[in-house]
């Protein structure tokens, strides 16, 4: 859960599950060792000079990182400020990253939420400086893909992770062996074959065929392609299928 929902009593969704934001801390930011700490009420009610000294009596840190707006520990009495001077005090490292700004605005998670829920995936992608990301293994579907000549893996969204605007996406999928292909994803309740209203994430690959069932797979949202609507017939959802993949090739044309 997003640390809000502890200290204000508010659900905010996460950018990405906890997996997906290691694995995106290893690979970008080029880290060994990951040690995630659980946010939870002893760690919100500790004193922040505490927490410090227990992350270098336990974890044997030596150096602090944290954004210029960071604030921690009970009732957030620490800031960047104060752990500066306290780093200067105590003979330990300390550095304070500013906000970073693109395009005259502020990168922030907020910020970036709301393009998420919009759907305005390739400004996400320029803030976030990568796709936005879902990690899951393949579930078995009801096959309907298939019948339509167009097989199609079935993932779920991670719990209290962000919704994208539900509608049919250009994406790109890692397979498990690292292989990388374009896809075209559906977000929604699939209205045409189902009535349960339950959101779905559905991703037929463009140039993969081979069984997936139980293969763990990372999709990557870069640009909205059209809003999900119900067909009247399969024969017309088939054939909108195709118009789709054919949206997601153009659209990766030419892009690294």
């Amino acid at each position: 859960l997003h640390p809000d929902a502890l200290v204000r009593g508010e659900r905010v969704a996460l950018l990405s599950s906890p997996a997906d934001r290691a694995a995106l801390v290893r690979e970008i930011g080029g880290v060994d060792e990951l040690i995630p700490l659980s946010f939870d009420k002893k760690m919100m009610q500790t004193p922040w000079r505490d927490f410090i000294e227990k992350l270098r009596r336990d974890k044997g840190a030596v150096c602090f990182v944290a954004g210029r707006d960071f604030r921690f520990g009970r009732g957030g009495e620490g800031t960047a400020e104060s752990l500066c001077a306290y780093a200067a005090a105590q003979g330990f490292g300390c550095e304070i990253v500013e906000p970073v700004c693109l395009d005259g605005e502020i990168v922030s998670s907020t910020r970036i939420r709301a393009l998420i829920g919009q759907g305005e995936m390739e400004r996400a992608v320029r803030l976030l400086g990568h796709p936005h990301l879902l990690s899951d293994t393949v579930r078995a579907g009801k096959h309907l893909g298939t019948a339509l000549g167009a097989p199609t893996v079935n993932m779920a969204l991670p719990e209290g992770v962000i919704c994208p605007r539900r509608g049919v996406y250009a994406t790109r999928v890692t397979l498990s062996d690292g292989t990388d292909c374009a896809a075209v994803t559906n977000v929604g309740v699939r209205p045409s074959v189902d009535t349960d209203g339950a959101v779905t994430v559905e991703t037929h690959l463009l140039d993969v065929r081979r069984e997936l069932y139980g293969e763990r797979l990372r999709l990557g949202f870069y640009s909205y392609l059209r809003e999900e609507r119900k067909f009247d017939s399969l024969a017309a959802l088939s054939a909108q299928i195709g118009r789709d993949a054919a949206a997601a090739r153009a659209y990766f044309v030419g892009k690294p």
